[in-house]
């Protein structure tokens, strides 16, 4: 996906003038980004430059990197079963080779001493390698919409749970846990809400009525629309009409395969409120990795562009977030800047990150990429 461009601001003093610049915000026209000592310093119409500024024009898109809120594995390492910063560090590094540049690794359901692991990996490693967080999807989930997750360690929620999520809070670590409404007691999201977690319902059998107090107590965000939840019906919503109805977030998998073109279509058109939707990778180990990796003892493996086990179900994704924005535009007809703020400033938004991940105001270089026009591949700037 990257391609080599070299180092642009090999002067300490440097315009950029791409085709168009994301801001984080808007997609702008005839603009050049300022680039001093490797940082953002501003930016200009192309027409009113400074005199004597040292301008290089590029072709394609210049933007901040991805930001994904979901990311189980990659560079052939998955986080459930290498809980350490060094396993996170090499999940990290793949996923930057594809543009994304910011990340919340994803801890799925799994024995209790994994998920111990995976908080103690999450102290050392947090705040490097773009690094952002961390997800916990499960193990308070519905047995009956499990999906991949191993039903045999799916609980509910209790008092250790509680103490690692505040365990990360203390230490100000941004938290994104997935529960299904059924599997929490009345309170509990508060509670968790309080403590600086971002709840999402997802791996759920609710009905509408269900997750009505989930949202009620703080509830921000809907894991993986379609997917791994009750669905719509005529008389009864379910997790998905109720997350499509909500003012809260949906994230959705774009890959072709976890969900039909014309549901992502009715998904983004039906949405009441602008810029509520987030496209996760939900990426396992195989992006930048091998093709095929071990969960739950059982071999899970690449075919036809998904990753599946010995049933032939599903089994986490093989996308990348590019690959998603290039999709979204090019596949869907969905405009470009809708589709960049999905990709970078919507899940920031989610978890109060605009301002380190989702803008290019004094953003490093390391963290900005130039996309061919295409959206078929990118370059680093530095």
């Amino acid at each position: 996906m990257s391609t080599a461009l070299g180092n642009l601001l090999d002067k300490g003093d440097t315009w950029l003038y791409p085709d168009q610049v994301f801001t984080g915000e808007n997609l702008m026209h005839s603009t050049a980004v300022h680039f001093v000592n490797g940082k953002v310093a501003g930016l200009c119409p192309a027409d009113a430059l400074p005199e004597g500024a040292h301008l290089q024009k590029l072709s394609g898109l210049l933007t901040p990197g991805f930001f994904d809120i979901q990311i189980n594995g990659g560079g052939g390492v998955l986080y459930n079963t290498t809980p350490t910063p060094e396993g996170l560090f090499t999940i990290a590094d793949a996923h930057r080779t594809f543009g994304t540049t910011a990340l919340l690794p994803t801890v799925i359901t799994d024995a209790p001493q994994v998920l111990e692991d995976a908080v103690e990996a999450m102290k050392d490693a947090y705040g490097k390698h773009g690094i952002q967080g961390i997800h916990i999807e499960g193990p308070h989930i519905s047995i009956a919409r499990k999906g991949t997750h191993e039903a045999s360690w799916v609980r509910p929620i209790n008092q250790r749970s509680y103490e690692l999520i505040r365990q990360l809070r203390d230490r100000d670590i941004p938290v994104l846990i997935t529960v299904a409404p059924e599997a929490v007691e009345k309170g509990d999201i508060a509670k968790l809400v309080e403590m600086g977690a971002v709840v999402s319902i997802g791996h759920t059998d609710a009905s509408a009525a269900q997750i009505k107090p989930a949202l009620e107590e703080g509830t921000n965000l809907f894991t993986h629309l379609f997917n791994g939840m009750s669905q719509m019906v005529n008389r009864e919503p379910g997790a998905v009409g109720t997350g499509i109805s909500s003012s809260a977030y949906c994230s959705i998998i774009v890959d072709g395969h976890h969900v039909a073109d014309e549901m992502l279509q009715i998904a983004m058109r039906a949405r009441p409120v602008q810029d509520h939707m987030i496209i996760v990778s939900d990426a396992m180990p195989t992006v930048g990795g091998p093709d095929s990796f071990d969960l739950y003892g059982n071999n899970i493996y690449l075919q036809d562009g998904k990753l599946i086990n010995a049933a032939g179900s599903l089994a986490g994704a093989h996308v990348t977030m590019l690959e998603s924005i290039e999709r979204l535009v090019t596949v869907l007809n969905r405009p470009l800047e809708e589709a960049l703020r999905m990709g970078i400033t919507n899940p920031a938004r989610l978890m109060g990150l605009e301002q380190s991940v989702a803008t290019l105001d004094q953003a490093n270089s390391a963290d900005i990429l130039l996309i061919s026009p295409d959206f078929k591949s990118f370059s680093p700037i530095t």
